[in-house]
């Protein structure tokens, strides 16, 4: 996920490692945890020995003077995305497995929705609703089985990862039910456009887009 996540920023301009740090902070918001910033800087130098990205001229990234005196040597080396690295890139997009489905992998592909076609939108979004759905129900299950079994803190707890999940759900109700109608989130009813860019079914209308 880091390697996607990487390889999407870097899509929008190149960057030193420092700036890149604050920008997947900044992208992946509430899924950041899913990180491991510690693999960073090894992830970078994989993707660079596999021709995905390469070391720029500092005037093609960002300005030193952006980068924190006490910075290391090799925060200070600015990443761009080769050819290569956006092909790579759009074959992770397109990915739709079960992996998708999970917290990290969901996470990192929803911050490049905006990238993705509305058909891998779709899948990624029906298969995450299947997920939640059957952690909603495993929670109910406990609830009702155990609740009587549980301290008052832990069956909070319980209930607290129960309304969780259902706000889940219901949030990724509203996006399907906005996906399939060719709306963009946010958009008022009636405005017509897509965030995604011109993948595979992308202007298919609502009723043409498979239901999986």
């Amino acid at each position: 996920m880091l390697e996607l996540a990487v390889l999407g920023i870097l899509l929008e301009a190149p960057m030193h490692g420092y700036e890149l740090r604050k920008q997947l902070t900044t992208k992946l918001g509430a899924f950041r945890a899913a990180i491991s910033y510690g693999s960073l800087y090894p992830t970078l130098r994989r993707l660079q020995a596999a021709g995905y990205i390469t070391e720029a001229s500092p005037e093609e990234g960002t300005s030193s003077t952006d980068i924190p005196l006490m910075t290391s040597k090799r925060g200070r080396v600015v990443y761009a995305i080769t050819a290569e690295g956006k092909e790579r890139f759009a074959e992770l997009l397109a990915q739709a497995g079960p992996e998708t489905f999970d917290d990290p992998g969901f996470g990192v592909h929803f911050a490049f929705f905006s990238r993705t076609d509305r058909q891998t939108r779709l899948r990624i979004l029906e298969g995450r609703r299947r997920r939640v759905e059957e952690r909603r129900e495993g929670l109910r299950q406990v609830l009702a089985r155990a609740a009587e079994r549980l301290d008052a803190y832990t069956l909070e707890l319980q209930r607290h990862g129960l309304e969780a999940a259902e706000r889940e759900v219901r949030w990724l109700e509203e996006l399907i039910a906005t996906e399939r109608s060719g709306r963009t989130p946010g958009r008022p009813p009636g405005q017509s456009g897509d965030a995604g860019g011109t993948g595979r079914g992308e202007d298919l209308p609502p009723s043409e887009i498979p239901e999986r």
